[in-house]
């Protein structure tokens, strides 16, 4: 074995050594939030970014690209580092980490953090480490499961594991069986997704035999960024596209029904005055539940109710997570103006001031149940069926 080799492996062992196995993470010394689209970097030493300087990794060329070209990206995660160059220094990679180690996490991570969007790149310590290398695939498999079944409208790139110098049969094996996980989670309607990252990084960008020097990064994060834009959704939308206008007709009237509790968007208690309330409710034929989409231009929306000529209003131009929406005098403000993103036959609505999504707060399945936004992290509280009624 090389000397390289041999001393990584007892880098390595210390470090379990030293972790007692799986160890709770330790959390970041100040999370950041720009309340853009979150997204996970899920891994190990590799997400974490060992071999460069400052670390950071793939983080830092992925960022760069990200608001390079419009898109306002979150990155989550109990782990901070990385240079000013990274604009987001949260991940969830854990140097010397194995896929089960990741698998006694996951579920609280994914609660905890509401990952839009999950990069997973997983497995290199349980090559380096010889670790029951005939069942990883079924570990990763069982990573993957657990997220889809925690967060169902969460996107979950699977990367293949970049090469190993000196280990190069064991990864294309492990790698040989991600198609196939990916495939099936696919074909059963879960929102999992390939990247081949074995193809994207050489040997020549790996110093130590393992971990990538900035130019390996860089080819990771062009990887990374290339499936994130051929999933639409993903990473939300650039600045200067607001998203697919969805089928929409401006003459017609909607009931918009909520996709986890059934119920459609209503103003409360019948009202015509400014601050109304918004709520869900039973559908019904009643004009309190049906709403007109009045274009400002842009790719932008009013929602009028045929009730009272009122629009849908974030209180106050809020931008805070939990701000109420409300009825309000049509004065095409920002925070009466929305985009519409478009998922699997329904829609989202974004709001122009704060970029937050119009949802059903709590995920309420009751009558009543407030009408808010909050942040985009797709959940089924934040989607929409469009409904012709007139």
């Amino acid at each position: 074995m090389h000397r390289i080799a041999r001393r990584l492996l007892l880098a390595v062992t210390l470090c379990v050594a030293l972790a007692g196995g799986v160890v709770a993470p330790v959390g970041p010394a100040s999370a950041e939030s720009n309340g853009g689209t979150r997204v996970m970097p899920l891994g190990d030493s590799i997400t974490d970014g060992v071999g460069v300087s400052g670390g950071g990794g793939y983080r830092v060329g992925l960022w760069q690209r990200l608001a390079q070209n419009g898109y306002t990206t979150d990155f989550v995660g109990s782990g901070y580092n990385g240079p000013a160059s990274l604009g987001d220094h949260d991940h969830e990679g854990h140097s010397g980490w194995r896929i089960d180690q990741v698998d006694a996490n996951i579920v609280n991570w994914v609660r905890t953090y509401q990952p839009r969007t999950v990069l997973l790149h997983i497995g290199t310590n349980d090559i380096t480490q010889n670790r029951d290398l005939a069942n990883a695939p079924a570990r990763l498999a069982a990573v993957v499961d657990k997220i889809t079944s925690t967060s169902p409208q969460t996107d979950v790139f699977v990367a293949t594991l970049i090469p190993v110098s000196f280990a190069d049969a064991k990864v294309r094996a492990y790698n040989a069986a991600i198609p196939g996980i990916v495939s099936s989670r696919a074909a059963a309607g879960k929102k999992v997704h390939l990247v081949d990252m074995y193809q994207a990084v050489s040997t020549a960008d790996l110093p130590d035999g393992v971990h990538p020097n900035a130019t390996g990064y860089d080819k990771m994060a062009a990887a990374w960024f290339a499936a994130l834009r051929a999933v639409p959704g993903s990473i939300g939308n650039p600045a200067g596209n607001p998203g697919n206008s969805g089928p929409v007709d401006t003459a017609a009237w909607y009931s918009l029904v909520n996709r986890n509790s059934g119920k459609a968007i209503d103003v409360y208690n019948l009202s015509t005055a400014d601050g109304a309330r918004i709520t869900q409710w039973s559908r019904n034929t009643g004009t309190q539940q049906q709403w007109q989409f009045v274009s400002s231009g842009d790719g932008y929306y009013r929602l009028k109710s045929r009730l009272s000529g009122k629009v849908l209003d974030v209180t106050a131009k809020s931008t805070a997570d939990g701000a109420a929406i409300i009825q309000w005098s049509d004065n095409n403000g920002a925070n009466q103006q929305f985009s519409i993103q478009t998922i699997d036959g329904y829609i989202q609505l974004i709001s122009r001031n704060s970029g937050k999504a119009v949802e059903v707060q709590g995920a309420s399945t009751t009558d009543g149940g407030n009408i808010v936004q909050y942040s985009d992290w797709n959940g089924s509280n934040q989607q929409w069926q469009l409904v012709r009624v007139g």
